[in-house]
């Protein structure tokens, strides 16, 4: 059947955990590590940072997951590739190149970009599709636009010889498909080799939910060793059927109905997932038993390629403003209301917020379900005011009004902490592939 090809999954989200990376580079004999770490929200406020300092906007976390990993994946020849340059791959590189040098490793560091495309958005002016009214209606500041890349510059990335390849927005699955593409050599048109190996990477892209974490549940769905929660890897053969498995020092689960959760996870229609890559079908895969935390994946199938790319676009978007404060205690439901009054008065009366833009949460008695009956006889509840604003000023207030309550009632606050930052917001809309150029350097 030839050589199958292991690839580990290094993280799932921008904040995710750097210990299950080491394990998995350490014990995993990995052909290549995967570093997931970029949400539509997480690119924006990217570039949000980098606006702020040029030598920014790469994912703030990229230097501690490779000062870890880098030694002992060039030790056992594993290849890294990530998505972390965010807003700025060119930084993310350069930051790569450092810690090799300061670890004495010896690296090929290759950087992929073309993925900002906001001047070409700006011409473009294409319709959102959240708003269905084109780019140029939007009244908040525009400050960044990426395409969703796809596989075809990380294999020509990997052709470069790279040890570590940095990225900005491609998209998830295909930071999976192009190592094997470059490994098994498949063609372009290749649909549903390309199709089987976008299953793989889906189910490699969360990470840890596929070995348990967004599938455990204390009664009806017990994971083990939660706490040292393994991330999976996956054995891919050149017909793009897989085993996936995670290693035996780890936590976790990994089985036919774990990989069933993953699988289905933000799939609109499961016979046309779209991709850079492919329009990938689903809809006949086999998850098979294996052994132990080990799973047979086949199945996987697709269609050609959809001629547009998604591209997300952020914009400023004013500010938010939150305080908290706990109630406990006979009445704390109650009292906790009479503060949101307190609070949301003073802030339209005295502030000047428009009141539609204040948000009232009583977490503990029923914040989770709004419109449900409020848990009258909640025996402690915590209060929690926000509110969107234009102004940097408005949005202070809110979590000093709320602190204000320490002394100026209702009885028996406590705990009470605030917070205001900036908000970057994000629109979708697609853009013709022929108009986006991405391009590799090697550092």
């Amino acid at each position: 059947m030839g050589v199958s090809v292991r690839l580990g999954a290094g993280a799932g989200f921008a904040g995710d955990r750097i210990d299950p990376a080491v394990d998995l580079v350490t014990h995993g004999d990995l052909d290549h590590l995967v570093f997931e770490c970029l949400g539509e929200r997480t690119v924006a406020a990217g570039h949000a940072r980098r606006m702020a300092d040029p030598a920014t906007g790469h994912d703030p976390l990229l230097g501690r997951r490779l000062s870890a990993v880098l030694p002992t994946a060039h030790e056992k020849g594993t290849t890294i590739i990530t998505n972390s340059g965010a807003a700025n791959p060119v930084a993310g590189g350069e930051l790569a190149r450092r810690i090799a040098d300061r670890a004495g490793v010896p690296s090929r560091i290759a950087v992929v970009t073309g993925d900002d495309v906001l001047e070409v958005v700006r011409d473009l002016d294409p319709v959102l599709w959240e708003t269905g009214r084109p780019l140029s209606s939007e009244t908040a500041e525009l400050i960044s636009a990426n395409a969703y890349l796809g596989s075809d510059v990380i294999v020509e990335a990997l052709e470069t010889g790279a040890d570590v390849v940095v990225a900005g927005r491609v998209a998830d699955p295909s930071l999976y498909v192009a190592p094997l593409v470059h490994a098994h050599g498949w063609a372009a048109d290749e649909w549903d080799r390309l199709g089987a190996g976008t299953m793989v990477g889906h189910l490699l892209e969360c990470a840890g939910q596929l070995t348990g974490g967004y599938f455990a549940d204390p009664v009806t769905q017990p994971v083990p060793g939660l706490a040292r929660l393994g991330f999976p890897f996956a054995d891919v053969d050149p017909d793009g059927s897989a085993v996936l498995g995670k290693t035996t020092t780890s936590g976790g689960r990994l089985d036919p109905r774990t990989c069933a959760a993953q699988l289905l996870y933000e799939v609109g229609d499961p016979g046309a997932y779209l991709t850079p890559d492919v329009t990938a079908d689903f809809s006949a895969a086999q998850l098979v038993s294996a052994g132990p935390d080990r799973v047979a994946l086949s199945g996987g199938a697709g269609t050609p390629r959809p001629e547009q790319l998604k591209v997300t676009v952020g914009f400023r978007d004013g500010w938010l403003g939150e305080g908290q404060i706990s109630y406990a205690g006979p009445r704390a439901v109650a009292r906790a209301e009479l503060a949101a009054e307190v609070v949301r008065e003073r802030l339209v009366t005295v502030h000047g917020l428009q009141e539609d833009t204040v948000t009232v949460e009583l977490i503990g008695a029923g914040a989770a379900f709004r419109g449900w009956a409020l848990a009258r006889d909640a025996p402690e509840v915590r209060l929690r005011v926000s509110a969107h604003t234009p102004r940097e000023e408005a949005a202070h207030a809110v979590g000093w009004e709320v602190e204000s309550l320490y002394t100026n009632g209702p009885a028996g606050g406590g705990g009470a902490r605030s917070t205001h930052h900036e908000l970057v917001s994000i629109r979708s809309c697609l853009m013709p592939r022929v108009a986006v150029t991405p391009r590799v350097e090697v550092v």
